[in-house]
């Protein structure tokens, strides 16, 4: 049951943007007691809570492309994930995780 939350602004006001979503993300522990992480990327901060349910070792979230140019975060369950997955590698698409929003995010690419 994730907690995602986010802001897009002002790049200035980064550090005050990144407060205000660590904020949003903390009155939600309660939706993701088993970590958290926030990432600023310019104008947008993404934040995330997470519960643990697939991927329990590599799952993190905000999680980005290796080459950093796309960053998801994702509160749902993707139950055709493995099945997608397998059509993304026969194509080459190599995967850092076995996570559900991996795939996803792989498939936007």
């Amino acid at each position: 049951m994730c907690g995602i939350a986010g802001i897009i602004g002002d790049q200035n006001a980064e550090a005050q943007q990144r407060a205000l979503v660590e904020r949003m993300c903390a009155l939600q522990i309660h939706r993701g007691p088993d970590e958290g992480q926030v990432v600023s990327l310019g104008s947008a901060v993404l934040g995330h809570r997470r519960l643990s349910i697939i991927d329990l070792s590599s799952g993190q979230q905000p999680m980005s492309t290796s080459d950093g140019r796309y960053c998801i975060v994702f509160n749902g369950e993707i139950y055709n994930f493995p099945e997608l997955r397998k059509e993304l590698e026969t194509k080459g698409i190599r995967f850092r995780t076995h996570s559900d929003t991996e795939t996803l995010l792989q498939s936007y690419v």
